[in-house]
């Protein structure tokens, strides 16, 4: 198989195997946990074929991306920054919404998500202005300063209707600029404002009714609430076992994954689905365990790991700092987006609407995921046609790259 993808498909062959094996667990959790989207839509294929089209568009897209020099990209990342920032501001007035958060925009009939167009670029730019970084530190405190600006355009756009994505997005900059050698200091001094802000913000929140605030904080308070309850929800034991409207997601996803044992109930067994409002999307993967067992939900997290390994061997032979710092800025925004997903699945954190990437529903988050695949094979494909990939065999790292230890990633 190896060697066919090695024929038709450039770039990191193993990098395409994980793509392709999510995809196909994509299709067939998603024929299964689409039932009650099945209901609505009277027919039984209409969003399971829905889904694989997208899976397909975004593959189609992919394949295109990766043809694309990445110093193309670098370019394009801008002008989908402006993009974005707009959409973002017109989400805040002419939004659609669904399940009490306004995120989308419908252009020409199709929906589409503004904070997943903003989350690629952020990347991409943050990563070329870390690559512009000489060894001065006037030279160090411009692109810094300009990363900060980008994250305060575009993080609160996203803050007011997804706080999760949008501390993700900060949290996944953090690591790049820190593996992109910025000053600890300035770091600190950035972690340190984000905490006090947080802190804060949180208790405005509590200490202020929702009635007094503008609707713009609704969802502030629903972030609390999540919070308090699934810290109730620890604390006490009777809780655990009751099940309402609060918490009907939360115990349904646990009893989806006690029902899974080891070896699962088999593709298309699932009774949770039909009880889960988001089996398809927030908790698909307590689907995934019901159904394929503790295996499968084991065999998903590895499929996610060997992209956050290969996205570190890579980085270590890329020859200059901007693929480098691509490679593992879009592997981090996927991989942590992941372990939030399964947490929350899982009960250990609160629900946050984090989709599984490449496996939950949602057009253009498919379309958008399968575009930081695409990249991450165009820069293995550039790598390779340039002799600037060093095999696996070889010990030789490039000393010029001031990247710190990214093998122990």
């Amino acid at each position: 198989m190896e060697n066919l993808l090695k024929k038709y498909l450039k770039g990191d062959a193993t990098l395409w195997i994980v793509f392709i094996m999510l995809c196909v667990v994509s299709a067939i959790e998603m024929y299964s946990a689409s039932s009650t989207l099945a209901y609505k839509a009277a027919s039984h294929t209409a969003p399971m074929l829905r889904h694989v089209g997208f899976l397909a568009g975004g593959a189609f897209i992919a394949f295109c991306v990766h043809l694309i020099p990445y110093r193309y990209i670098r370019l394009m990342a801008y002008v989908g920054l402006t993009l974005s920032f707009i959409m973002l501001i017109w989400v805040l007035f002419k939004g659609q919404s669904e399940n009490d958060a306004t995120r989308w925009l419908v252009i020409m009939g199709v929906q589409f998500q503004p904070s997943e167009l903003a989350k690629l670029s952020v990347i991409i730019v943050a990563a070329d202005l870390i690559s512009r970084i000489k060894d001065t530190k006037n030279d160090e405190w411009i692109y810094f300063r300009n990363i900060l600006i980008m994250l305060a355009l575009i993080c609160p756009l996203i803050l007011f209707e997804n706080f999760s994505t949008a501390f993700i997005l900060f949290v996944v900059v953090f690591i790049m600029m820190f593996i992109g050698r910025i000053s600890l200091k300035r770091l600190g001094v950035l972690a340190g404002s984000l905490i006090l802000v947080l802190v804060l913000g949180f208790g405005l929140v509590k200490t202020i009714p929702k009635e007094s605030m503008p609707k713009a904080f609704d969802r502030a308070y629903t972030w609390v609430g999540r919070i308090d309850r699934f810290s109730t929800d620890k604390d006490d034991e009777t809780v655990k076992y009751q099940i309402t409207d609060d918490n009907r997601q939360v115990q349904h996803g646990r009893i989806a994954i006690a029902r899974g044992g080891i070896f699962g109930v088999m593709p298309g067994n699932s009774v949770e689905r039909d009880f889960l409002p988001q089996a398809y999307s927030d908790f698909i993967y307590a689907i995934i365990v019901e159904e394929m067992g503790m295996i499968g939900g084991i065999l998903v997290i590895i499929l996610y790991l060997i992209l956050l390994f290969r996205a570190g061997r890579i980085a270590t032979k890329c020859s200059s700092v901007f693929p480098a710092i691509l490679v593992i800025g879009l592997s981090l925004m996927i991989v942590i987006q992941t372990f939030i997903n399964m947490s929350v699945a899982t009960s250990l954190i609160p629900v946050t609407g984090q989709p599984l990437p490449l496996i939950s529903r949602g057009g253009t988050a498919i379309l958008i995921t399968c575009i930081y695949f695409g990249i991450i094979f165009g820069i293995t494909r550039q790598m390779k046609e340039e002799q600037e990939y060093i095999p696996e065999s070889s010990d030789t790292i490039n000393e010029e790259l001031p990247v710190v230890e990214l093998e122990n990633l």
